[in-house]
């Protein structure tokens, strides 16, 4: 499978699809966020966090890297890397951690730690279009693939 297209109406649409990835992520794995500024990566994010049962702000991770939310015993890191000067930061931050157990890992602007950053399960590609959202489910695991088999029923 190459991938998988959806037409996301509205910021409503775009929560529900969270909803979906949550479910089917069962709150394990990577995947990277990309898109626009105000394209919907938050938005995208805070309905996978909440999907996994999170009830609680979910806010933009931009200033502080990274916020983490557990979730019984589920772990969900959100990242946000817009901000992000130099990919070897990440070091210091010890990235490598947060991908040793499985966990959830959220990626806003993964080209930001090339280098750094393991291959994602899914890549999520968010663009405006018309009045609503194009967004690009890109598989990188096997398990990837299923996430969008599942999800491609959507449309």
């Amino acid at each position: 499978m190459s991938g998988v297209e959806l037409y996301i109406e509205d910021e409503e649409a775009m929560t529900r699809l969270g909803h979906a990835l949550a479910e089917q992520t069962a709150g394990h794995g990577v995947l990277f966020l990309e898109g626009d500024l105000g394209a919907g990566k938050t938005t995208l994010s805070r309905g996978i966090v909440r999907g996994l049962g999170h009830s609680g702000p979910v806010k933009s991770p931009t200033f502080t890297l990274v916020e983490p939310y557990e979730i019984g015993e589920l772990r969900v890191w959100h990242f946000d890397l817009y901000r992000l000067s130099d990919p070897e930061e990440l070091e210091y931050l010890g990235i490598r951690d947060y991908f040793a157990d499985d966990d959830l890992c959220l990626i806003e602007w993964p080209q930001q730690g090339k280098g750094y950053l393991p291959q994602p399960d899914l890549e999520i590609t968010i663009k405006a279009h018309n009045t609503g959202r194009i967004v690009r489910l890109l598989p990188f695991s096997t398990r990837g693939k299923s996430w969008c088999v599942a999800l491609a029923t959507l449309t």
